[in-house]
């Protein structure tokens, strides 16, 4: 069996025939691949240079670092996974990404989340996945490429056929974007995974949530959809829980941080008895309040029997509701993952879930609230679980997938990354 390259090496001839001087977090980057990789480079390795790792000295990677980057990496068949998040990588870096993605032949995932791409970086960027055969995850989070550079991406929906997770959250992207991304995934059979997160939307009438419920109404691709900070009202919900009557295939739905009310939970609740697909609600940030937990709880307890986790925190739910939702669970059993931290707690409550988590219903991994008793009296206390508690994170050390913290990842997983 051959010997892997020695990337370390490879990099400082790089540097010394491209005239640029040593990224010292890229190198020690490369170092810890080099001493590790033997045993794990047959199934490929991630190089993780992400520029806000806390335990090693970081000098972020730069668009001069990068060129120096893909240098090396080109022919690297073992390195499969790239991850350069939070750097200050420009355009100018985009153009070499480009010149990567359509010359490497291996690479699978990238993570290029909180650097400085724009809108000609993010074009350089799509043009490259139309002949890219192989990237099968992108995360571009939080560049400001605007509604215009994600119009690119949108194209690239309707030509790629290897991409299954992409994500455009905090982009900036605007209505036109959103629209030609959802016609794109009703014909795109490869995309598992979108996330659409906060867009800059400046209209109330909400159009872009039509436009998605029509998608899943003809996508049976889709498992994991994100519209969170959609500014989405009772309307907007309706018109996805009409369409998913239709749609046999998503699993995941993300409507945290909106504007629904327990009105726009109805219309959920009637979902839920009849949808035999669905398996993760995330309404994280809504305003339910106790009628709109009681129709999700009597859809759980009566009816559904798909649903695993749900996700009410900060939704202005008294005991009434809390207390409704742990009923629930008395008589579902496969709902296991629940979330409410962020509501109002009277005693009944903090007495319903302990409850629950001391006679085994509920696991302490699987809830954000932990029971403690001060003077005879039940309290909850908040664990920093969830279902992507770890979305915008890099841990110093292990692994990234949090399984606590990212139950979403165990319950429902799209790809190997």
């Amino acid at each position: 069996m051959s010997v892997p390259p020695d990337l370390h090496q490879r990099y400082v001839r790089a540097c010394q025939n491209l005239g640029q001087p040593e990224n010292p977090f890229i190198a020690h980057v490369l170092q810890e691949a080099d001493k590790n990789g033997e045993t794990r480079w047959t199934k490929g390795i991630t190089l993780k240079i992400a520029g806000n790792n806390h335990l090693v000295p970081v000098q972020r990677v730069t668009d001069d670092n990068l060129q120096v980057l893909a240098s090396v990496l080109c022919n690297t068949v073992f390195v499969t996974g790239l991850d350069l998040r939070c750097n200050v990588l420009t355009d100018a870096g985009a153009k070499n990404v480009a010149t990567f993605l359509q010359e490497n032949s291996t690479l699978r995932y990238l993570n290029l989340m909180f650097n400085d791409i724009g809108t000609s970086g993010a074009e350089l960027i799509a043009r490259a996945l139309h002949r890219n055969k192989t990237l099968v995850y992108m995360r571009m989070t939080g560049n400001k490429i605007g509604n215009k550079g994600g119009m690119f991406f949108a194209s690239i929906l309707q030509i790629n056929s290897t991409l299954e997770k992409l994500d455009l959250g905090d982009c900036d992207i605007g209505m036109q974007c959103l629209i030609a991304i959802a016609t794109a995934l009703t014909q795109n059979k490869s995309v598992k995974a979108i996330n659409l997160n906060r867009p800059l939307l400046y209209s109330q009438e909400e159009e872009t949530t039509v436009h998605v419920a029509l998608m899943l109404k003809n996508n049976f691709s889709l498992v994991e959809l994100h519209l969170c900070k959609h500014e989405m009202k009772n309307f907007g919900v309706e018109q996805l829980c009409e369409a998913l009557y239709e749609n046999s295939s998503l699993r995941y739905l993300d409507l945290s941080c909106n504007k629904i009310t327990c009105d726009g939970v109805k219309f959920l609740g009637e979902l839920l008895k009849r949808n035999q697909t669905l398996e993760i609600l995330d309404l994280n940030a809504n305003r339910i309040e106790d009628d709109g937990a009681i129709h999700l709880s009597e859809a759980l307890a009566l009816y559904n029997r798909t649903l695993q986790a749900l996700s009410v925190v900060s939704n202005n739910i008294s005991g009434k509701g809390l207390v409704a939702v742990s009923d629930a669970m008395k008589t579902n059993m496969d709902l296991s993952y629940v979330y409410i931290w962020g509501n109002k707690f009277d005693e009944a409550t903090c007495v319903a879930f302990s409850e629950l988590i001391q006679t085994g219903r509920l696991k302490p991994n699987c809830t954000d609230v932990e029971p403690y008793e001060v003077d005879g009296h039940v309290h909850l206390a908040e664990l920093s679980h969830g279902l992507r508690k770890h979305y915008y994170w890099t841990p110093s050390y292990g692994e990234v997938t949090n399984k606590d913290a990212n139950a979403s990842l165990a319950i429902a997983a799209v790809s190997e990354y």
